[in-house]
């Protein structure tokens, strides 16, 4: 594979947790940054889920900041609420990395995101996502060096790169 092509979307990887008393108004209800927090915990699990880790990352020298986040909410989540966070890579280069996001309650009979919904297990997950949709997003991110300049991660850090490659053409990508 050239390191100019872009590697397909991966699968949907899932989080799962219940919504603490902090995370809430006096209402009950999801502050919303606190979804990008959430988004935050999807995808690091979900790098994880590949086998690496952003400290790894970070530990070599490459850092890789949030760019652009968009988020579009549906319902809120409320306290006590069993969440479930879907994420998957959509775009994967040298240059920069794209994630997409759901996050959806769940209730105690559709629990099934990821087993003991509350021990942060992770799996693949084919659509449709178990849940109701309550937020629905995105984040880019690029690739810098510990002096936050832009770098290609086929450069600079090529075992890295083919790796990460590697697991998700292994998977099968969408």
């Amino acid at each position: 594979m050239k390191s100019r092509e872009p590697v397909p979307a991966s699968r949907w990887y899932s989080t799962a947790f219940r919504v603490r008393y902090q995370e809430t108004d006096r209402m009950g209800v999801v502050y919303h940054a606190n979804y990008l927090s959430w988004f935050e915990c999807g995808r690091t699990e979900m790098f994880r889920g590949l086998g690496f880790s952003y400290r790894s990352l970070e530990e070599k020298g490459v850092l890789l900041p949030v760019t652009a986040a968009d988020l579009q909410f549906k319902s809120p989540a409320r306290y006590d609420d069993l969440i479930v966070v879907y994420a998957r890579l959509s775009v994967f280069s040298p240059l920069r990395v794209e994630y997409e996001y759901e996050i959806r309650r769940l209730t105690e009979e559709t629990g099934e995101a990821g087993g003991n919904a509350g021990s942060g297990n992770i799996r693949n997950a084919m659509p449709p996502l178990s849940g109701e949709l309550l937020v629905s997003g995105s984040t880019s991110h690029v690739w810098l060096n510990a002096d936050w300049k832009p770098v290609r991660l086929d450069r600079a850090l090529p075992d890295l790169y083919q790796a990460v490659t590697g697991a998700l053409r292994e998977e099968g990508g969408a």
